[in-house]
């Protein structure tokens, strides 16, 4: 069940991808989603840069370490099928490079992004 609207992580939630779309603005890439849903599972955020698509999963922890390592196999699969439909219902981006990143969000400093994660 997804935390609810009104709780502390739910917020917290918001928060770290907030962060995370300023950081990839400044640094040139495009929103084109945040929190895409699909019956496989939910992109946090579809951004694109040039000819390059991230896929972004936004995960925030106490350091930047647990980030990667709290993706377990099942939620990366989920992530990569619901890619797999996010492009099928927009062929415009069909042959962008695809990546799959993650961006992690800690106290301080700025979130990072790991590229290509999984």
């Amino acid at each position: 069940m997804p935390p609810r609207r009104d709780s502390q992580s739910y917020q917290t939630g918001k928060l770290a991808e907030w962060l995370c779309i300023l950081r990839l603005w400044l640094t040139g890439w495009r929103i084109l989603a945040t929190r895409w849903r699909s019956p496989a599972g939910e992109i946090d955020l579809i951004a694109v840069r040039g000819r390059q698509l991230a896929f972004v999963e936004v995960k925030a922890r106490r350091n930047h370490d647990e980030a990667v390592t709290s993706l377990s196999a099942t939620q990366r699969q989920r992530i990569q099928q619901a890619a797999g439909m996010w492009l099928a219902s927009h062929p415009k981006y069909a042959g962008h490079e695809c990546r799959f990143d993650v961006m992690s969000v800690s106290k301080w400093p700025w979130p990072r992004c790991y590229e290509n994660a999984f």
